[in-house]
């Protein structure tokens, strides 16, 4: 049996190479992915970097901790209090302890109209925590002196300098006294310790140089201290939790495109392997004929299907080890890995690819080989190359099955949760539910699609419309095995873009219709506050309507079990109608006041006038009662609470509108004054939505195009290697055409023609699949309240259709230019 596989295999290469190059770029894909993928789980733990060299860090406890009947529930806190200076003197008496600050500190660009060079500013004790060691100069020691980090990017700063620094205080110049190496985690200024504490008062961090126990013990259980050593100690850093973020992004990334590219070759290789057992009828009815049993028939077709399969397998794990640190490398450079990120040692990523591509060939020919073995002898003497009874009872139910899945699933969750609908893993696998229906379905309706585009080629002079029309209509197996590829092709691609799209669409309709004001005033750099100068100088511009707002969190505990926490904005209640108009469902925003909070439909309570015990970002528990209920929407209608209860945060954001009557050039003019001394950033309605519309190049974008570009190389090799098997199997068909008084240049057209019309059937299909994903979306959106309209990429359809039928044309152009350099004679003939 082994031997007669392997002769089979010899005989009709032809026919398993495109089934092998299919298998081997799907194992070489999933092994690449897979590698890096097993590298975000065995990355390298970051050790602390601010408090490298610090023997003990103190700092309040970052958790909110609350009890319930199942035991204490942990959340972050969105703004951790200060160390208390009582406590920071009791702890001195243990030992030397060090005050850690820190506050903006923007180096100013002395071109107008050039951006600041920003940087965090810190008392210089605490620099030997780092530790930074001075490279240039001495310790600043007087008011106005200042060290600098040097490093890449930014000015080149030098002992001596003269240069302009911007602190909550103001802007004054200073001289740079001494320059230390930078370490990469952050751009620093470092001021005299007694400045620091004049311009920041509260105490950040302590480090405390005695021994851990000792801290504790003097601080009691109680204290609502964090009591930092070691490892523990990077939880005092910047946004420690930024490294977990990022591998958690990049885990989600790696783990679609992983499953995506494992569904998109299981696909091209079950078409593949199918197409290539139904067009050796003929071969398995002569067997019969000898004797063979459909018994060994079987085993004869699993057998070269394993074989192939191993190898396959193989050349694609040796292909996914060579091709991972590209892939790691790009999304490096493309920002979507964190520039740290490396591939490990591990190999199971490369004995798990082998083995699924092992079973994706054993799995497609066990269902092709029970094909082969009901092959009856007569079918040694066909002729006719009609396809018959393509749709088995089998088939038949399945593809019902899943086609009720695909569209039973999405019915379930407008009914119960439509904002499941809107999440990354529910639009990835609706298609692929929705894409197994249609290709099961695919023998079925290429006939009535193939007749719908070619009935006008048909009606136009000539031979090659009607022929292209019978060709596709009776070569159903042909048509579906070339049309699957591309089916895949334009729904995953029109369904993955499309509603990345429609979401973008439906955010900036909300943000269009949430913010009214004129101007929104936001700082310089993301996450820190605005300067409170241009605050005063704000509130005092004639013709002006500002309303303040700060960013803050409130967390809530549902069902007695999970902490759940929600972004809010506290907000001025009398002002905020005049720069904003959110969507209410229930209640009125002007009911908002100290004792109250403005939630959404996702809270479990959202009946006006009840109360909720929520947790503020400072960890401050209160009962509010609920004033109104905000539409779902795409999920950033936040919570709303007045300045009271907004736990210690600060002003980060000015909606301005003009007054009726006032000057909007005045206006703006005063504010752009303001914030030119301020380094606060003034945009105008228009200026503050652009960043929010469609078509922004962000990592989501740059991401998805990563996963489909991975996916379309599968789909268009296994277009390229359907079209030769089918091409070079019609040898005699094209020979006949030839001798029927066809010439060369007819023949060859014919062959792009129907290429092309199998390609037409594939989109059009696929174009279906992906309108009914966009419709579910629509219908989600509409559900939560957001009425924006669906974006068809088309022109990313336009290029995937066009680029499928070149690939198909040339596909099918060369095995056909080979066959007619023989003799029709000698193939008309011939029995394939």
């Amino acid at each position: 049996m082994l031997m007669l596989a392997l002769r089979g295999i010899r005989l009709r290469w032809v026919t398993f190479v495109g089934s092998f190059v299919a298998l081997a770029l799907g194992v070489g894909l999933i092994a690449a992915t897979g590698l890096a993928l097993a590298a975000t789980f065995d990355a390298p733990e970051r050790g602390p970097e601010r408090f490298a060299a610090a023997p003990v860090v103190v700092r309040a406890d970052a958790l909110l901790r609350v009890g319930t009947p199942t035991g204490t529930r942990t959340a972050p806190l969105d703004r951790p209090g200060p160390v208390p200076p009582g406590l920071a003197a009791q702890l001195a008496s243990l030992g030397r302890t060090v005050e850690d600050r820190s506050f903006p500190a923007d180096i100013m660009d002395p071109q107008p109209g050039q951006d600041d060079d920003a940087r965090v500013g810190h008392p210089w004790s605490v620099a030997a925590a780092a530790p930074y060691r001075l490279a240039t100069g001495r310790a600043p020691a007087a008011p106005g002196e200042v060290v600098v980090t040097t490093g890449a990017g930014g000015p080149r700063l030098r002992t001596g300098n003269r240069v302009r620094v911007r602190t909550p205080a103001g802007s004054e110049a200073r001289t740079v006294v001494g320059t230390v190496a930078g370490r990469g985690f952050e751009d620093a200024v470092f001021l005299t310790d007694d400045e620091a504490a004049r311009i920041s008062p509260d105490i950040d961090a302590l480090v405390v140089h005695a021994a851990a126990t000792a801290v504790r013990d003097a601080l009691g259980p109680d204290s609502g201290m964090d009591v930092l050593t070691g490892h523990d100690r990077r939880r005092a850093d910047p946004d420690p939790d930024r490294d977990a973020r990022a591998l958690a992004s990049v885990n989600a990334l790696l783990g679609t495109a992983a499953g995506i590219t494992l569904f998109v070759s299981a696909a091209v290789v079950a078409s593949t392997f199918s197409y290539a057992v139904a067009g050796r009828r003929r071969e398995f009815g002569l067997l019969r004929t000898a004797g063979a049993t459909p018994g060994q028939i079987r085993r004869t077709v699993l057998a070269e299907s394993v074989l192939v399969g191993v190898a396959a397998a193989a050349a694609g794990a040796v292909l996914g080890a060579q091709g991972a640190p590209l892939l790691v490398r790009r999304m490096t450079e493309a920002g979507l890995a964190p520039s740290w990120f490396a591939l490990g040692d591990p190999s199971w990523p490369l004995h798990t690819a082998f083995w699924t591509g092992v079973s994706v060939a054993t799995a497609a020919a066990l269902v092709s080989c029970h094909r082969a073995g009901r092959t009856a002898p007569t079918e040694a003497l066909r002729e006719a190359a009609v396809d018959n009874r393509v749709m088995p009872v089998s088939r038949w139910a399945a593809a019902v099955l899943v086609l009720l899945l695909g569209l039973g699933l999405p019915a379930l969750a407008l009914a119960a949760d439509p904002g499941d609908l809107l999440g990354r893993k529910s639009y990835v696998t609706r298609p692929m539910i929705l894409i197994v229906g249609c290709a099961l379905l695919a023998p079925v309706l290429v006939r009535p699609v193939g007749r719908l585009l070619t009935w006008l080629p048909a009606r136009l002079p000539g031979a090659t419309g009607v022929l292209v029309r019978e060709n596709t209509a009776a070569g159903v197996r042909r048509t579906a095995a070339v049309a699957a590829p591309v089916l895949i092709t334009v729904a995953l691609a029109a369904s993955l873009t499309g509603t990345v799209a429609t979401l973008e669409e439906a955010r900036a309709t909300e943000a269009r219709t949430a913010t009214t004001a004129d101007f929104v005033v936001t700082p310089g750099q993301e996450g820190r506050p605005l300067a409170p100068a241009f605050l005063e100088r704000a509130r005092d511009i004639d013709g002006a309507v500002v309303s303040a707002s700060r960013s803050t969190a409130v967390t809530v505990l549902e069902e007695d079990t999970a902490l759940v926490s929600s972004e809010a904005r506290a907000v001025d209640p009398a002002r905020l109608a005049a720069v904003a108009k959110l969507p209410v469902t229930a209640g009125r925003l002007a009911d908002l006041d100290d004792d109250a909070i403005v939630v959404n439909e996702e809270w479990l309570t959202t009946r006006v006038g009840d109360r909720v015990t929520v947790w503020l970002g400072d960890g401050t528990e209160r009962s509010l009662r609920i004033a109104a209920v905000l539409a779902t929407g795409t999920g950033d209608n936040g919570v709303y609470v007045t300045p009271r209860n907004a736990g210690g945060a600060d002003v980060d954001r000015i909606d301005v509108e003009v007054a009726p009557g006032g000057d909007r050039r005045a206006v703006a003019a005063a504010l752009d004054s303001a914030a030119a001394d301020t380094g606060t950033r003034v945009a105008t309605r228009a200026e503050w939505l652009a960043p929010a519309a469609p078509g922004r190049d962000d990592h989501t974008r740059t991401g998805l195009r990563m996963i489909l570009g991975i996916a379309l190389l599968s789909t268009a090799t296994a277009l390229a290697n359907t079209l030769v098997m089918a091409t070079s199997g019609r040898r005699r068909d094209l020979a006949v055409l030839r001798l029927a008084g066809a010439t060369v240049p007819q023949v060859l057209r014919l062959v792009v023609a129907e290429a092309v019309a199998a390609v037409g059937v594939g989109a059009v299909l696929g174009g279906v699949v992906a309108a009914v994903n966009l419709l579910v979306v629509r219908g989600a959106l509409a559900m939560l309240g957001v009425t924006s309209a669906v974006v068809v990429p088309w022109a990313m359809l336009g290029l995937v259709v066009a680029a499928a039928a070149l690939l198909a044309a040339g596909s099918a152009v060369l095995p056909a230019l080979s066959a007619l350099r023989t003799r029709p004679v000698e193939l008309a003939g011939s029995r394939a």
